[in-house]
């Protein structure tokens, strides 16, 4: 297979430490920095995007064409041994994928059957994406209208917790996103805000298999991308994104909108991201990818 299915940022950079680690001393060492995101930056989709019609095999080889390096699935959901036929036959991994239903039945629901079931879903989850060879699950960790944001994040907390022991056990991370969730940022605030309440959040786990799935976009209303981008800095296993612009105050188009793209790979430069990044946009057909797929060579610079 062209690309590991394990690929992971913390698989790049526990590889790297040991790369250098074996390298012998003659007189020079590894760069610090790098200067670009190409070779470093690997593109992904949602499977909804693709609208081909076919069967997994025609839409996997679709999305390989348009220059997608993998793609993601909604898990629990899918039939493992098709998808693994899909995976071997077109050569084309399935990097993540993302918890089915974590926006109706939520971790933060004031209903310990609900927070049960939610549970539930996400071992799921992280069972079947081990399954075909997947690294993370995207997760929603619940809404702020369930209660004040003490409950919101104890409720949450503990029981996301309990499927961390799985996660580790499976090698699969569990991984944060920052949506319009009204938890952990001012739903009603400006654009002033910090990645402070994220921040925490996601060390109140102590554990590395829990981490975020930084959507570049979803938050641009609300703070500076690429200082959030620093500010979680290793906490952030892969990225989501879509454009913005708070001129019109609504999502755009990758590289559309008023988003500071050079800011942003400058700033994923600084944090040493290397890994996926997840294309979350309106799909379509092939033309369509094609543009998808451009305009993330344009934003991040792999062109």
């Amino acid at each position: 297979m062209t690309i590991h299915r394990s690929l992971s940022r913390r698989g790049f950079l526990q590889g790297s430490a040991a790369l250098a680690a074996s390298i012998p001393v003659l007189g020079y060492a590894l760069p610090a920095q790098y200067d670009t995101l190409q070779g470093r930056f690997y593109k992904t989709l949602k499977i909804g995007m693709v609208k081909v019609n076919g069967s997994l095999v025609d839409k996997f080889r679709a999305a390989k064409d348009c220059g997608f390096d993998g793609i993601e699935l909604s898990a629990p959901g899918f039939d493992i041994a098709e998808v693994n036929q899909a995976i071997k036959e077109v050569d084309f991994p399935v990097d993540g994928t993302v918890c089915a239903g974590h926006w109706g039945v939520r971790h933060t629901d004031p209903d310990p059957a609900v927070r049960a079931e939610a549970l539930k879903t996400l071992k799921q989850a992280l069972r079947d994406t081990h399954a075909i060879g997947g690294h993370t699950v995207l997760l929603v960790v619940g809404h702020g209208k369930d209660g004040t944001p003490e409950e919101c994040w104890d409720r949450s907390v503990e029981n996301i917790a309990q499927a961390v022991p799985l996660a580790a056990e499976l090698g699969v991370h569990i991984a944060i996103e920052n949506v319009w969730n009204q938890f952990l940022y001012d739903h009603d605030g400006n654009e002033k805000q910090s990645a402070d309440l994220f921040v925490k959040y996601v060390d109140e786990f102590h554990s590395p298999w829990v981490g975020m799935q930084f959507d570049i976009g979803n938050h641009w209303k609300y703070g500076n991308a690429a200082e959030w981008i620093e500010q979680l800095d290793h906490r952030i296993i892969k990225l989501d994104v879509k454009g913005f612009s708070r001129k019109d105050d609504k999502f755009t188009k990758i590289g559309e909108g008023d988003i500071d793209w050079p800011a942003i790979q400058k700033a994923l430069l600084k944090i040493n991201f290397q890994g996926w990044c997840a294309a979350e946009v309106g799909g379509g057909d092939l033309e369509r990818l094609k543009e998808v797929s451009a305009n993330m060579d344009k934003a991040f610079g792999l062109i």
